[in-house]
């Protein structure tokens, strides 16, 4: 081209820069006809398109260009008088030369040429498509999700998603897990709500989740296609979010004002408000409703063991029963594993060298840790007269089988060192511990199947042994740590009930420090011992067996890294969440504790009435009914309290009432008065003069016998 250039003059130039742009516009319109052309192009169409681009001048004078928008110059005329149009580059076109070094032919490049240059090559585009991050997110997160529904490992599901970054995209995190678990069983409806409060905060903030719920609501019609119950379940999954306090109640009525009343997301929100929201006890309720704990519980554990047991025992096969034992993921609850095996052995004598292979190699590997192998053979040994019932040569097999797996090195030799190293006998205090705890093991039991407080009171008031009750405290917690929440809900009713009557908050200290003294043995025997624990210290705080100073008073008597002081910790963290009391109260599903706080109102409203003019006699009739004497300080001390706000002395004489007539014990009395003095700084608040007025009402108690001497 420069060569070419070098033989015209600044004109031609310019006419031949002219033209070029003129036929590149020409070329690069959508209008311009082309062999894909549907139909002709008029000239206005043509003249429209140039004049909003290029105004075209003729090299003579400046008169504007033809109509076309082409050059004068490059017009010409064929002999039929028709205009034919130059080429671009000025090839001509039909009648014409045509360009330089133009052939008749089509020119191609051939690869074989010796001159051939690939530069040569035109130019090929190669489509891609760019990838949109969110897409990648959302295709990442169902890897996530999908192997937490298989694994359960919340930690892992956790550390996957901070490792994803893109923490923008939070908010579909939780619509794809929400949905992807609608449309299966409850245990991963169970699960995704389990994660969901795992990741609050600490991984996904408040307002991404409310934003990812709001998502859902927005495509609750679309899920409807898909899942018939749609409404039902993602009305459950907000109520159990606003339970679970990961969603604040108000998000429902603002998400309602954004969203069509004909919609599916309304529909939902109206569920969980009117159906689970609404309802009685709706917190114990919502936290049920799939299975609660996403866990193994102890019994099924126990199941699994039972049953791979039985079928080594068929097949033979110790490598696959190994692999069973390892894949239940319970290395600290292996004891369980050598006591039934042994068990096995005793019931079926064929099979006894089957297990003591199983037991041999299993401890060979490393699978049975030594101290998880004696724990079996203790709690064997210590349950040997009951299994002497159903297996009666049961001690002599089991006093056979000790010296065997001794000597084939897989149980420790220590273990027959605990019956004393010279032979001595115990002495006679130890005699009466363990009778001690024999009997109260036996009340605890009866306990557990009558309700009977007032019955269990008695019998350890026959046992005459005050001295023991940290003891009795630690053996009834340990024993209702292994049942169901029926149990644990009983157990945290009758400490209320023992302090005081029998117990002193000194005794119930000492009991908690032996229980979390002993945790790690406790957590052998009990998957979930640490927050069953937590769970027992915050209830006995809300039900002011203790105080939260007792807390910081059992964490200093514990010894260095002991993991108890975890558990406390734990129980204060419990205590200072929002609805506390509440949800402390059913963390075993209500029932009598539920009972208490029903109590409670009912205490408080009968006061109410008769303050203001009912009758003593009917307000004792009330009492009598609630049918809780061991609760009976709690009308003593919102009578107490009553009296200072109302300045009204009449709540007195219906305490002497109940105290003639033994409906309110002194015990139950002292224990009303003591609890108004523990939290008399901060009544003190509300009563400027609180303790003028329960100096003058302790007086007058005084006075009238009410109080145990040691009161104060």
């Amino acid at each position: 081209m420069a060569s070419r250039e070098g033989f015209l003059t600044e004109g031609q130039r310019e006419m031949l820069r002219i033209a070029t742009e003129n036929a590149d516009v020409m070329s690069s319109l959508p209008l311009a006809s082309s062999p894909k052309s549907t139909g002709p192009r008029s000239p206005s169409q043509t003249s429209f398109v140039l004049s909003e681009n290029h105004h075209v001048k003729a090299p003579n004078g400046g008169q504007s260009a033809a109509a076309g928008g082409v050059a004068v110059r490059h017009v010409r005329r064929s002999h039929s008088g028709k205009s034919i149009r130059v080429k671009k580059d000025g090839a001509g076109g039909k009648g014409t030369w045509g360009k330089l070094l133009d052939t008749d032919g089509e020119s191609f490049i051939d690869r074989n040429d010796p001159n051939y240059d690939s530069g040569g090559e035109p130019y090929e585009l190669v489509g891609s498509t760019v990838s949109d991050p969110l897409d990648e997110y959302k295709k990442a997160v169902v890897s996530i999700i999908e192997e937490y529904f298989s694994t359960g490992d919340v930690e892992v599901a956790a550390s996957c998603l901070k490792e994803l970054g893109s923490s923008e995209y939070h908010p579909y995190f939780v619509k794809r897990l929400v949905s992807m678990a609608m449309d299966r069983h409850d245990k991963e409806k169970e699960m995704a709500s389990v994660l969901l409060s795992a990741l609050y905060a600490d991984v996904i903030n408040p307002t991404q989740i409310r934003q990812g719920f709001f998502m859902l609501l927005e495509s609750a019609d679309d899920l409807a296609v898909d899942i018939l119950d749609t409404v039902d379940i993602l009305a459950l999954f907000i109520a159990r979010a606003v339970v679970d306090d990961i969603l604040p109640p108000s998000f429902i009525p603002r998400a309602r004002k954004m969203l069509p009343e004909t919609s599916k997301g309304f529909e939902v929100l109206q569920t969980a408000e009117k159906s689970y929201l609404s309802a009685p006890h709706h917190a114990e309720l919502v936290e049920r409703r799939w299975g609660g704990s996403t866990h193994l519980t102890v019994d099924e554990v126990k199941k699994k063991i039972a049953e791979l047991l039985r079928e080594y025992v068929e097949n033979g096969d110790a490598s696959e029963a190994r692999r069973c034992i390892r894949q239940l993921g319970v290395p600290f609850f292996h004891h369980e594993v050598v006591k039934r095996a042994l068990v096995l052995a005793m019931e079926i004598s064929s099979a006894e060298p089957l297990i003591r292979k199983l037991l041999k190699e299993a401890a060979d590997e490393g699978l049975i840790s030594s101290s998880q192998m004696v724990k079996g053979f203790t709690r064997l040994a210590e349950s040997l007269d009951d299994l002497a019932l159903d297996i009666p040569s049961a001690k002599t097999l089991f006093q056979t089988l000790v010296p065997q797996a001794i000597s084939e090195g897989w149980l420790d030799a220590s273990y027959v060192k605990p019956l004393g190293e010279n032979g001595e006998k115990p002495d006679k205090n130890d005699e009466k511990l363990f009778r001690y705890k024999e009997e109260v093991v036996i009340v605890i039991h009866e306990y557990f199947l009558s309700d009977d407080i007032p019955e269990l009171i008695r019998s350890l008031e026959d046992l005459g042994a005050p001295a023991y009750n940290p003891i009795f405290l630690k053996k009834l917690i340990s024993l209702a740590m292994d049942r169901k929440n029926r149990e644990k809900e009983m157990a945290s009713v009758l400490l209320s009930a023992l302090h005081i009557e029998i117990f002193s908050t000194e005794d119930m200290v000492n009991g908690f420090v032996m229980l979390l003294e002993s945790a790690e043995d406790t957590a052998l025997d009990i998957l979930d011992a640490s927050n069953e624990l937590a769970f027992f210290l915050a209830r006995a705080v809300i039900d002011d067996v203790l105080a939260p100073l007792n807390l910081e008073e059992i964490a200093s008597k514990l010894p260095p890294n002991c993991s108890g002081s975890e558990t406390v910790h734990v129980a204060q963290s419990l205590i200072a969440a929002r609805h506390a009391g509440e949800r402390i109260l059913r963390c075993w599903g209500g029932g009598t504790g539920w009972a208490v706080e029903d109590a409670k109102d009912k205490i408080q409203k009968l006061l109410e009435e008769y303050e203001s003019g009912g009758v003593v006699s009917e307000a004792c009739q009330c009492i009598r009914d609630l049918g809780m004497p061991f609760f009976n300080h709690e009308v003593v001390k919102k009578a107490l309290v009553m009296a200072m706000e109302k300045k009204n002395d009449r709540m007195l004489d219906l305490l002497q009432e109940c105290f003639g007539e033994g409906l309110i014990t002194i015990n139950q009395m002292t224990k009303g008065f003591n609890r108004i003095k523990d939290g008399l700084d901060d009544l003190a608040l509300d009563i400027p003069n609180a303790s003028d007025k329960f100096e003058f009402y302790v007086n007058h108690a005084r006075e009238r016998g009410w109080l145990l001497p040691v009161f104060g």
